[in-house]
């Protein structure tokens, strides 16, 4: 079993433990069967709300609720459209959804995708085009640029390393729902003054640079949160967007039907973001090779993942010294 890291910030700052809510995406089998095994495996009752939604309630982990995927679930008003879902159940994602949950709840989470993928649950190995995904929806620290700025200047200068450490595949990075943080967020997020960015001063440069849900880490929820008008002002189809006071960190890979895979693997990698933010010198370091790789003409050698990785070893070494 995969040991739980800690966030480096356990609690707001309101002394609030911080929790995370958590969705697994998987294929192969129906809402009513993935409700029937989190019953089994995490007690409590299921029960149908709408055609394709069900709520498990009295679970270990609270209230889940299980439900087809969104898009397919608002195109299914018809019966032809309802026959093409039952007849494609292999690639249409039924997701179940956490209410937040302390970290230390994750091993549950692992305990019931062992029980899906038992009973027959599939994910992205199945195939390329398939758009199972992992999201976790980490309750930030606190609400000011102070409380977020370290987390989300170290995920952009961290992504291209996280993909390669999670093996994400080479044919899914090009799908849309895998898009990464565009080179001229990641500068200026790379740029000294960044640090000191404010809430509106984040807003302002996401909306003009990543006005897209489609990211690894989907910040539009969290802003709207923060500056709601703001944010509607800025961005088509904001009305869609629920907002959030959480990071909503969005996984391309549901590998629920590989045993090696756990959700709380996928949960440590967060911590380490949160970690490499908290670091400044760490921090610093990676931003000032960022901007010298993006000064030359024409960078030559290594990979960014891998002067990341090179950054990231040196330090462990200087805390094992330490």
């Amino acid at each position: 079993m995969t040991e739980i890291d800690r966030l480096p910030q356990v609690a707001t700052v309101d002394s609030t433990p911080r929790r995370v809510g958590i969705e697994v995406e998987c294929g192969g089998l129906t809402e009513a069967e993935v409700a029937q095994v989190a019953a089994a495996t995490l007690g409590g009752t299921p029960r149908r709300v709408a055609e394709y939604d069900f709520k498990v309630e009295g679970t270990e982990l609270g209230e889940l609720q299980v439900m087809l995927d969104t898009v397919y679930r608002e195109q299914s008003g018809s019966a032809l459209a309802r026959l093409g879902l039952d007849l494609s159940r292999a690639v249409v994602p039924v997701e179940f959804v956490t209410e937040p949950i302390l970290p230390q709840q994750i091993p549950q989470i692992d305990r019931l995708c062992a029980a899906l993928r038992d009973a027959g649950a599939t994910g992205t190995r199945d195939g390329i085009l398939l758009g199972f995904g992992v999201h976790l929806n980490v309750a930030v620290r606190g609400e000011t640029g102070g409380d977020i700025m370290p987390t989300v200047r170290a995920y952009g200068l961290l992504e291209d390393w996280l993909r390669v450490v999670a093996e994400i595949d080479v044919s899914r990075r090009a799908l849309p729902f895998v898009h990464t943080w565009p080179h001229a967020f990641v500068d200026l997020l790379a740029e000294d003054a960044a640090a000191g960015w404010s809430v509106r001063d984040l807003i302002d440069a996401y909306l003009t640079h990543t006005p897209s849900r489609n990211r690894g880490l989907d910040l539009l929820p969290l802003l709207r949160h923060l500056d709601e008008p703001r944010v509607v002002a800025g961005l088509r189809d904001a009305h869609a967007l629920n907002p959030r006071p959480a990071f909503h960190y969005r996984l391309p890979d549901s590998r629920i039907d590989d045993p090696a895979w756990s959700v709380a693997e996928e949960w440590n990698r967060w911590c380490m973001i949160e970690r490499t933010g908290d670091d400044a010198e760490l921090l610093a370091a990676l931003a000032a090779a960022w901007r010298a790789r993006r000064a030359r003409p024409r960078p030559m050698g290594r990979s960014w993942a891998e002067e990341v990785d090179a950054l990231l070893s040196e330090r462990m070494k200087e805390h094992r010294i330490a």
